[in-house]
């Protein structure tokens, strides 16, 4: 049964800000390894490890806004407007909360940490002097995550855009400056990446808060109200929200873990890697901008009490994900070599890397429909089922590292196979959930 409300063209006049801006995130990504690229091939790597390595610590967030956002799509769909504002204030103070504790952290475990899990002096102190400045940028992130969630919940996805394009081209200019000292600026390297990033996302927030109060009905919505704190909305958010942040912090954990064993093969296939992950990032946020769509959408159809058009809606998604990125595959697939040209200008290094992307390209064909119903398991408000999904494909993917990567040292191209299994089972657990369990009324 189709859904007049989410058709194709709802869907995507939902998504495609959401992929404008996770296209500008990207950018600012591949900014920082291109540059890197032109550096050196230790910050090349260093900066693989050192950016999943924030990118984990960020996910503790940020799978908190996801449940947050679950949340207000909910009440989004059921019409109690006013309650969002409250859910809003709520969890940014949490997340706050959180951003300073992971800081605390990383300051005086970090250093520990990395020391006894990296094998290379040099990677240790490119990846140290990175992530002692890029941590700062937690509370920024942080709290542009609540507003993603709340444009997310609310449908009104086009200011993502904007503030992608505003974040990119901050990134873009000030890593520049930054990594290579002009206009009089010392010369910092992988510091300058790390330091032009947390600016940007400090101007992200600003645009985030400017654009809100001046083009957003925000009184609808209560937000901007500063309320007492609310024990009762905390448990109720952290009863949606905890095990998102369990997932979400899981599932970019296993990057490291992957990087890590990577590291352990040598400098070299570490640089293949972040060359191919940041690729793979690219065609990832097709994938996130679609199946994040469908989280919202499922949420707020389940809040008007329509849950037998979730499955028809995630079919619907699952297409246009695929129609999406089908030409730029074809393109990667023919012409490997002209993309990496954009991260690195060593041809061997080229060269290594074109079978890890294939193999990593051939993933996609799972990846698009596994994300899509994983994501939509989420949206029915039954985060704790998705996180136990999500703990059962990870335990299977760090298996697999283990045997193919640590114990066989198997070629890097077969290292990449790990995504696939991870994909498998995300796929196979989350449409038996949708087609088996007993989801449809279940409240939050």
């Amino acid at each position: 049964m189709k859904s007049a409300e989410f058709s194709r063209r709802k869907i995507w006049n939902i998504t495609y800000p959401v992929l404008i801006s996770l296209l500008m995130e990207h950018l600012i990504g591949m900014t920082d390894t291109a540059f890197m690229g032109h550096v050196g091939e230790v910050e090349l790597g260093a900066s693989a490890i050192a950016g999943i390595y924030y990118m984990v610590l960020y996910m503790l967030g940020f799978g908190f806004s996801v449940g947050a956002e679950i949340l207000m799509a909910r009440r989004n769909g059921e019409r109690q407007y006013r309650s969002i504002g409250n859910i809003f204030f709520q969890g940014s103070v949490i997340l706050l909360a959180i951003a300073a504790a992971v800081t605390l952290l990383s300051y005086t475990v970090s250093p520990v940490l990395l020391r006894a899990i990296l094998s290379s002096p040099a990677i240790y102190d490119a990846t140290t002097s990175y992530i002692d400045l890029r941590i700062w940028g937690l509370f920024f992130s942080l709290t542009a995550c609540m507003f993603r969630a709340f444009y997310m919940a609310t449908t009104r996805t086009s200011i993502l855009t904007l503030n992608g394009i505003v974040m990119v081209l901050s990134n873009v200019v000030l890593n520049y400056l930054f990594v290579f000292g002009k206009l009089g600026l010392p010369a910092m390297g992988i510091a300058g990446a790390a330091l032009g990033s947390t600016i940007s996302e400090f101007i992200s927030v600003l645009f985030f808060v400017l654009y809100t109060r001046t083009r957003t009905d925000y009184k609808r919505y209560g937000l901007f109200r500063i309320t007492r704190l609310s024990p009762l909305i905390q448990k109720q958010i952290f009863r949606v929200s905890g095990w998102t942040t369990v997932q979400y912090f899981i599932s970019s954990a296993t990057w490291l873990f992957f990087f890590l064993a990577i590291e352990h093969l040598g400098e070299r296939p570490l640089a293949i890697s972040n060359i191919v992950r940041s690729i793979s990032a690219f065609f990832y946020m097709f994938v996130s901008a679609f199946a994040s769509t469908g989280t919202a959408i499922v949420s707020n159809l389940m809040g008007k009490g329509k849950p037998h058009e979730v499955v028809p809606v995630c079919f619907r998604i699952m297409k246009m994900c695929a129609a999406a990125i089908l030409p730029l595959f074809l393109l990667a697939m023919a012409f490997p070599e002209l993309i990496m040209r954009i991260f690195t200008n060593n041809g061997f290094l080229i060269a290594s890397a074109v079978p890890s992307m294939r193999v990593m390209l051939l993933i996609y064909v799972l990846n698009v429909p596994a994300y899509v119903f994983f994501l939509a398991v989420s949206g029915t408000g039954n985060t704790r089922q998705a996180f136990f999904i999500e703990l059962a494909a990870t335990i299977l993917y760090v298996a697999y590292i283990c045997l193919i990567a640590v114990w066989l040292r198997s070629d890097i191209a077969v290292c990449w196979t790990s995504d696939a299994v991870y994909a498998l089972v995300l796929l196979v657990l989350s449409y038996a959930y949708l087609k088996k369990a007993n989801w449809q009324t279940r409240k939050i």
